[in-house]
């Protein structure tokens, strides 16, 4: 089959090319891939950035697609059902954190950038009937992480105010999608102007320039601050939602694209009684709710752009460079 493959030996660093197909062990499924959505751990692969990387290993996490075969003890599911997966594995039985032995598909294991993708068949959820291919592949990753940063960590309310920060970004873009599905008044912050009016364009109720200096400012102004805060960059920005946090707000922190802060106001923190908390990935109950809400809403994922498995180098670019606006899907 063809896949992307990881090989830090070449300039652009992943590849296109043949890869054998494991065998199908009983309690697994084999997927065609219908298509595929890149993640910005994807591209972190491809900078050496991302810990145990190792080449050969077909990169992707996001996928959807038909199902060509099962294992012998697999009965919930038959040859020729759509699909999307569910690309945390091994999270566990506690639902407050990972287990030890947690990853994330498509690194170790082989991913979903192939013609197709073998998973344990408890990976597998029906393709919700409103999402086209496109659509279904952008979902599960980046919708995960959002679900549960949104709803298990934030426990978001119908009178929240909501900041998610980053807007463009995939996380982000379903925070903002889910906050408003549930009733919530939603904010965004970006450095592009273009990605804010965007936001506006879809229903949300404003956004702000992170880069302005005045921007903590201008949001207290015009908000009064805010509730609840999604943040993927943390970094020294930290301090400014810190500012923009109203008493008794809570910071959820699902990356950190910007690295550590260097300082923390540790006293806005204790007087306005703040809580900053972590998210990552989901459960396979969070998994299971995100779903729910996506179909009884009819959310659709907003799709930037949608290569071809032989551009994928253009693909893996355009997020490098942040263009995106949306997810970015690869099809075989």
């Amino acid at each position: 089959m063809l896949g992307i493959v990881l090989d830090r030996n070449l300039a652009d660093k992943i590849q296109l090319r043949e890869v054998s197909i494991p065998s199908l062990m009983s309690n697994q499924v084999k997927v065609k891939i219908k298509a595929a959505a890149l993640n910005h751990r994807d591209e972190w692969c491809r900078q050496g950035l991302y810990p145990n990387i190792s080449d050969g290993v077909i990169l992707g996490s996001d996928g959807a697609g038909i199902i060509e075969e099962v294992g012998s003890e697999v009965t919930s599911w038959k040859v020729g059902q759509e699909v999307i997966i569910n690309p945390a594995l091994h999270w566990g039985e506690d639902q407050k954190a990972q287990s030890n032995d947690f990853q994330i598909l498509g690194m170790p294991e082989h991913g979903t950038l192939s013609e197709y993708v073998i998973v344990p068949a408890d990976r597998l959820h029906l393709k919700p009937s409103h999402l086209n291919w496109e659509e279904a592949a952008a979902l599960p990753l980046a919708g995960l992480t959002a679900f549960r940063a949104l709803v298990y960590q934030g426990k978001v309310k119908p009178s929240d105010q909501v900041l998610i920060t980053g807007f463009g970004g995939g996380v982000a873009q379903f925070a903002a999608q889910f906050s408003k599905a549930l009733g919530a008044k939603i904010y965004v912050s970006s450095s592009q102007e273009s990605k804010i009016q965007k936001a506006i364009e879809i229903g949300l109720d404003g956004g702000f320039n992170y880069r302005d200096e005045d921007w903590t400012k201008k949001a207290q102004n015009e908000t009064g601050g805010f509730d609840l805060i999604i943040d993927g960059a943390s970094g020294d920005g930290l301090n400014d939602l810190i500012k923009v946090s109203r008493p008794g707000a809570r910071i959820v922190i699902y990356g950190a694209t910007q690295g550590n802060p260097g300082k923390l106001e540790a006293r806005r923190i204790f007087w306005n009684q703040l809580k900053i908390m972590g998210s990552t990935m989901g459960s396979d109950n969070d998994f299971s709710e995100m779903l729910k809400l996506v179909e009884e809403k009819e959310i659709k994922p907003l799709v930037d752009q949608v290569f071809s498995f032989e551009n994928a180098v253009a693909a893996f670019d355009r997020m490098r460079d942040g263009k995106q606006l949306g997810k970015i899907v690869l099809k075989p």
